[in-house]
């Protein structure tokens, strides 16, 4: 597993909003990630890799929807409030909301899987689909485990940021600078 935006969204969320939140946003991920392993199995990620218009509306979406991300943190820090409050229930749907549109728009993932399954699938054995969905859900299971370690980590890591206020705008921060910088490596990333 290789950090990237989705792991620091689900890092961020479970600082910001404790495990409720962190799971929520691992669930959009793992939804996201299983439709995306769906699309390279169908065929669909391979067209969107080899058709250079798609790539790069995808490629695109996601480096905007990552500077949105980063503009709704930068002003959560701005305002010295969290984005996600625990108390405020209907922010929950957001987190899952975009934890989903951001795996759905990671045009890395994508390449992924693409090029993950040709090397375990041999598309002329009979019954590939049991293949595929053996392949998927060990994928699955293997970031869960990954991002409920980060989860749990960011749960006792609130613990200690809450008496400093301080470091919690300089995490904020930081994690608001790592979605630029990920968005300039998305928009400028080939094929």
């Amino acid at each position: 597993m290789v950090p990237g935006p989705n792991t620091l969204f689900v890092l961020k969320n479970s600082v910001s909003s404790g495990m409720k939140g962190g799971y929520l946003a691992a669930c959009g991920v793992f939804i996201g990630d299983a439709v995306l392993m769906f699309l390279a199995w169908a065929g669909v990620a391979t067209l969107i890799k080899t058709t250079p218009i798609l790539f790069n509306i995808v490629r695109y979406l996601g480096a905007f929807y990552l500077l949105y991300l980063e503009s709704k943190i930068l002003y959560a820090t701005l305002k010295g409030k969290n984005n996600e409050a625990k108390s405020d229930e209907p922010q929950y749907g957001a987190i899952f909301k975009r934890a989903l549109i951001l795996s759905l728009t990671n045009p890395k993932a994508i390449l992924f899987y693409v090029s993950f399954f040709v090397q375990f699938i041999d598309v002329n054995a009979p019954h590939t689909g049991i293949s595929f969905f053996i392949l998927a859900t060990t994928l699955e299971l293997v970031s869960f485990c990954y991002l409920s370690f980060l989860i749990i980590s960011g749960a006792f890591v609130t613990q200690y940021i809450r008496t400093k206020k301080k470091l919690a705008k300089v995490g904020n921060s930081l994690i608001g600078l790592m979605f630029v910088g990920f968005a300039a490596r998305l928009a400028t990333l080939q094929s």
